[in-house]
């Protein structure tokens, strides 16, 4: 039986010696590393853990695979860091639309994680964070036709100037409703239930494919085309 020292997560002991019971392969790296996620005991609390640990080096990783992350008899802190352990953060989450640019694919990766461990607040609010980055960059440089500071500001009057002047599909203004106009929706009061956090996910990702996945897609196709007929 290996062990393991890290902070145990179940009992707050920091440095405390773990039992390595077992240990799976979840990824590979660079060609080399494998991934980790190992069952462990606190020795303080006696209650599990699932820590995920990546190899420390090309060296220590031909040991590991030679004895085996559990055999070793040294403690296994000298081949593998510990990256993090798993816990509610890890449940399966909604994947985010193709081709968002990082900041807002960040931000929908918050509020798909929130979403799925059940805090909908913060997810309703990741979502109507990431619509609203979105959408600023549709707004001319110049106030016009009634354009104007508040407008820019707030994604709740900001939504229907863009329909009405069709720099969003029409199809989306149905979607469009669960954002208020004093952005209640989860921002500011703290209310929303299940199915409201879905009703921002539902329209966030529609429109986020619109703004990015379809275009992306379109210009790849394209460029498939074009490489087609030089051939």
């Amino acid at each position: 039986m290996s062990e393991l020292v890290a902070d145990c997560p179940r009992c707050g002991s920091g440095r405390m010696t773990f039992d390595l019971l077992n240990a799976t392969v979840v990824a590979s790296r660079h060609n080399w590393q494998s991934w980790y996620e190992a069952f462990c005991i606190c020795r303080h609390c006696n209650r599990s853990t699932v820590f995920t640990l990546s190899e420390r080096g090309i060296e220590e990783s031909k040991v590991v695979r030679q004895v085996g992350l559990s055999k070793l008899t040294v403690a296994v802190n000298k081949f593998v860091n510990v990256e993090n352990y798993v816990s509610l953060k890890d449940a399966k989450s909604i994947s985010p639309p193709d081709y968002l640019p990082p900041e807002i694919l960040a931000v929908f990766s918050e509020g798909a994680t929130c979403l799925a461990v059940g805090c909908f607040n913060a997810a309703g609010t990741m979502f109507r964070l990431c619509a609203d980055l979105a959408t600023k960059s549709l707004l001319p440089e110049a106030d016009q036709d009634g354009l104007n500071a508040k407008i820019r500001r707030n994604l709740g009057l900001r939504l229907p100037w863009l329909f009405a002047h069709g720099l969003l599909p029409a199809a989306l203004q149905d979607l469009s409703s669960c954002i208020k106009e004093d952005g209640n929706d989860g921002a500011h009061d703290g209310s929303l239930e299940k199915e409201d956090a879905e009703d921002l996910l539902d329209f966030t990702f529609a429109l986020l494919e619109r703004m990015y996945t379809e275009p992306e897609r379109l210009r790849i196709a394209k460029e498939r085309r074009e490489s087609r007929r030089a051939t």
